[in-house]
């Protein structure tokens, strides 16, 4: 709570975050007329492009799909340069979109927000920072990320390594020199993937920690040509609406007309050996529809990515370590890899399956294993994050009748669209749970997030009215269908982030949102063309 005669900084509303969605967020408010003023914990804006800047960071989506919309100059000013973008290159993306529309101005940079408490008396959010700063605004919007949170699992000795160590998103902003380096990575998610392939080209030893591997297909990145640049320009409007249009708006659309299983064998193998062989997700989200919700018809896509492993792989015990036995094929987020198989071709490069000999401890010098003793100069976690909800966990935020947001969400989140929580008046959470930009192209359902919330807040201001608040009814409704919806899915029946089964302790519900990008926005069409039904406005 604000001290007795502290200032308070007053706006009409309040961006916590400045990443694709924040950055925008701030944006069509200021062309609302709001004052708005957004904060950011780092000291630049970019979001995840900020943050996770270790070697090898990049795109998984092609980066004239990940690219704003809004904006014709945009889009005719910037040129990817790659197929998929490297972290450097999207960071100065985001850069150029905060100079270009001049939002510098109303961020605070360095800045977190460490509480934010409903006053129903005034009907506005009181916000606090970690600089004993206080605020108050009518709107509050978090833009907090669903992969923000880093997760560090709690092994014994952590903290008494001489050594470097850090969480992949916390990578310095220094040049890390890894040549000549005994280096440790425990994690091969989609990040491990990236790290370990670029970081085996220099170091003197690379051990990798596995617990479990990932089924990882070939990105197939390219230098972007004139031609081709010319080419995305013509059609870059198709491009969105092929998105837009796509279960997960991505490029890739699944094939719906067939089951895997109608096919012969050599005409299945055919089309995912034409689809193994297009850029990125095309063999996970262009594929046969019923490979996420048929069992039998799962296998056979993850037998054929499981025999493309053990292919490229020149020991075959390893190979096998490498191939994922406990999940089928897309289930799980699919890292997109460039190099990463081949990468345990080299003498330096060395897998150890903490799935048979665990972790003991972490000393002085390095990881001890149950089996073996492994001397490190750097430690790296790529361990994760506690997605979707995690990053609400930093920010105290109390609703109405005194209850904090991450004990109403604890023991499985009930929202209305993943936007709005009931008892939390005037708060919208870009990308919270059950959100459609839960699982999709980031960008292309941000995009949308923010401007369903914008085009929400114009008609509250324009038809009289102060406060919005989801109802239980709907949030109830909303939930259930979102569980409805995953039930069928493999993904509900996969232990991953998508259910929060990576962070121990964590209650295990499906977080994300199964029903795919074209589903979502119509509903949330719907909803806004009847007067915003499900949400009390007074």
């Amino acid at each position: 709570m604000k001290m007795k005669g502290e200032k308070v900084h007053k706006y009409d509303a309040i961006v916590i975050g400045t990443g694709v969605a924040g950055l925008y967020q701030l944006h069509l408010l200021r062309k609302l007329g709001l004052s708005v003023k957004a904060f950011e914990k780092g000291t630049d804006v970019g979001g995840t492009w900020y943050w996770n800047r270790y070697p090898g960071c990049r795109f998984d989506s092609e980066s004239y799909t990940y690219q704003y919309s809004f904006s014709d100059e945009l889009l005719e000013d910037w040129n990817w340069s790659e197929h998929f973008a490297p972290q450097p290159e999207t960071l100065k993306y985001m850069q150029h979109v905060a100079d270009r529309f001049d939002l510098r101005a109303h961020i605070e940079f360095s800045t977190a927000i460490t509480s934010a408490k409903y006053q129903a008396a005034e009907n506005k959010w009181e916000v606090q920072t970690d600089k004993q700063t206080t605020y108050s605004c009518q709107f509050l919007i978090t833009a907090l990320g669903i992969l923000s949170e880093p997760y560090i699992p709690n092994i014994a000795g952590i903290d008494n390594f001489k050594g470097r160590a850090w969480h992949t998103s916390n990578w310095p902003k220094e040049k890390v020199k890894t040549t000549g380096k005994k280096i440790g990575v425990i994690g091969t998610g989609a990040t491990g993937v990236q790290l370990i392939t670029e970081l085996a080209k220099d170091v003197e030893e690379l051990y990798v920690f596995q617990l479990k591997p990932e089924y990882c297909i070939p990105l197939h990145n390219d230098k972007i040509d004139e031609t081709t640049q010319k080419e995305i320009k013509k059609n870059q409007d198709k491009i969105f609406e092929q998105c837009n249009n796509s279960y997960g708006s991505f490029l890739h659309d699944f094939k719906y007309d067939k089951s895997a299983l109608e096919v012969s064998k050599e005409e299945r193998n055919a089309f995912y050996e034409k689809l193994w062989n297009e850029r990125g997700f095309a063999l996970w989200l262009g594929n046969y529809s019923d490979l996420l919700t048929d069992e039998d018809a799962n296998h056979t896509i993850s037998e054929f990515v499981r025999d493309k492993i053990r292919s490229q792989v020149d020991d075959p015990v390893i190979a096998e370590k490498l191939c994922p036995k406990d999940h089928g094929f897309g289930t799980r987020r699919v890292p997109c890899e460039s190099g990463y198989y081949k990468a345990y071709n080299q003498p330096n490069v060395h897998l150890i399956d903490i799935s048979e000999t665990p972790i003991d401890c972490i000393n002085e010098l390095g990881i001890k294993t149950t089996a073996e003793q492994y001397d490190l100069d750097i430690i790296v976690f790529a361990t994760g994050f506690d997605g979707v909800t995690g990053a609400y966990n930093k920010v105290n935020i109390v609703g109405e009748d005194g209850t904090n947001l991450s004990d109403e969400w604890k023991e499985g989140p009930e929202t209305y669209l993943g936007m709005q929580t009931p008892g939390f008046p005037n708060l919208f959470t870009v990308c919270g749970p059950h959100n459609g930009s839960t699982f999709c192209n980031i960008p292309r359902c941000l995009e949308q997030n923010v401007e369903w919330i914008s085009d929400c807040l114009s008609y509250i201001n324009n038809n009289g009215f102060s406060k919005i608040e989801a109802e239980l009814d709907a949030a109830k409704e909303w939930t259930d269908y979102a569980y409805e919806v995953a039930a069928p899915s493999l993904f509900a029946k996969t232990a991953s982030w998508f259910s929060g089964a990576n962070i121990p302790g964590k209650k295990r519900t499906f977080l994300s949102w199964a029903g795919g990008s074209p589903k979502y926005r119509e509903k949330c069409n719907d909803v806004a063309s009847t007067g915003y039904k499900g949400f009390k406005l007074t």
